[in-house]
């Protein structure tokens, strides 16, 4: 697909055993991203959980930021038994108790996002041991926002997942990836 000035560039790459091209997409004008979705991806959702189930810690719940990561939270608790999971709303909902809530930014926003935690949630986490998980981690905010939550229900953080890490954030030695996708320059090439 063309659009008027350029043609979309793509970056192939295998994640847990499938291929898939990640359109590029411009987040500056020297910096693009790999757009990484799994909504409507069952096979690489599946494959994925499974892969990362395989690498996880002990643990007593998985809590999720709302919204890319909800279909691999849910995979990973079907595929674990059927396990109750949580998972941080990025608003407010009527059915909550009452909330906790934490701020961040990430590297696809342009503004400031508030995490929302149920009350009746966060009374489950206290004392148990909690993994925080997302599709892709790049710059740790959104990780650092569920960790801020875990933290103020008393829960404690055993691990902290997801299917990519992003940039330097493969660097990091404290999360469990899949595979690493870099960043590109605006020629789509690696850096």
């Amino acid at each position: 697909m063309k659009d008027s000035k350029t043609e979309r560039k793509f970056y192939e790459m295998k994640i847990a055993g499938v291929k898939r091209k990640l359109p590029l997409c411009p987040i500056s004008d020297k910096l693009m991203i790999g757009a990484f979705v799994i909504f409507g991806d069952p096979e690489l959702t599946t494959k994925a959980a499974r892969a990362l189930l395989r690498k996880a810690p002990e643990y007593d719940y998985i809590i999720a930021p709302e919204a890319k990561a909800i279909p691999l939270v849910h995979e990973m608790a079907r595929l674990d038994g059927n396990r109750k999971y949580l998972l941080a709303r990025k608003t407010p909902k009527l059915y909550m108790s009452g909330v906790l809530e934490s701020t961040y930014r990430s590297i696809t926003t342009a503004k400031e996002q508030v995490l929302y935690l149920d009350l009746e949630d966060a009374k489950l986490m206290k004392g148990k041991r909690i993994i925080l998980l997302d599709d892709v981690i790049s710059t740790g905010e959104s990780i650092k926002s569920l960790e801020a939550l875990v933290d103020k229900a008393g829960g404690i953080v055993v691990g902290r997942m997801a299917i990519l890490a992003e940039g330097e954030a493969a660097l990091r030695d404290d999360i469990i990836f899949l595979e690493k996708l870099p960043l590109f320059d605006r020629e789509g090439n690696p850096l």
